[in-house]
């Protein structure tokens, strides 16, 4: 059951008054929330993070989640030839209301030109979410946040029916994607990286 405030604002009777980006930090520097909590901003609302496996307890990390984060975590070693890095489960900065936390990113550049701020749309090649109970999430809120910040790629690791669903073309202001492509094992995940360039994982990698 939603909370009765939530309840009136769907309803259109009462307003929310969405948190932005800084007014998030100002309540984590000032301790108001506890850094490192499992919080992200969305839609200007903070949203406890799910990466528990389907019908878990939604305060732990599945082990096929674990799992395939580690797995993800192996393209790192290829991208310094290719001018950009993975970071994990780190902020990405969409202001004025949007901080995802995904499970993975490729970032231009280095991990050092990153040392005084998150990266921003501008600086994001390709996102990766995992999802197990986060699916409808997933699919829904974090493609259209994704899409509406321009992000060129968003890689979604779909546990439950065992593929990958690869998120082109995004079109910024309609909230979606203009294409979704669906990997199954045996075919090859082509991620897009700065100047053109590609590097090809194999579906399987990424699969539990």
């Amino acid at each position: 059951m939603s909370p009765p405030i939530l309840e009136q604002a769907l309803a259109g009777r009462v307003r929310l008054a969405p948190l932005t980006v800084d007014q998030y930090h100002r309540m984590i520097e000032t301790g108001i929330l506890p850094e490192g909590a499992p919080l992200e901003l969305l839609d200007g609302m903070l949203v406890g993070k799910d990466r528990s496996a389907a019908g878990g307890d939604p305060t732990t990390m599945g082990e096929r989640h674990s799992l395939i984060v580690k797995q993800i975590l192996l393209v790192s070693g290829s991208l310094s030839r290719y001018g950009c890095h993975l970071q994990s489960q780190s902020p990405i900065r969409f202001r004025p209301e949007n901080e995802p936390e995904p499970d993975g990113a490729i970032v231009r550049g280095r991990p050092r030109d990153y040392s005084d701020r998150h990266p921003g749309p501008g600086d994001v090649l390709v996102v990766i979410e995992v999802a197990d109970s986060s699916l409808a999430e997933d699919r829904t809120v974090k493609q259209r946040v994704y899409a509406n910040a321009g992000i060129p790629q968003y890689v979604l690791v779909n546990i439950s029916d065992q593929q990958i669903e690869l998120h082109e073309q995004p079109l910024a202001g309609e909230g979606r994607y203009g294409r979704v492509t669906v990997l199954k094992r045996g075919e090859n995940l082509r991620l897009l990286l700065s100047g053109g360039q590609t590097l090809d994982v194999s579906a399987e990698e990424w699969l539990p």
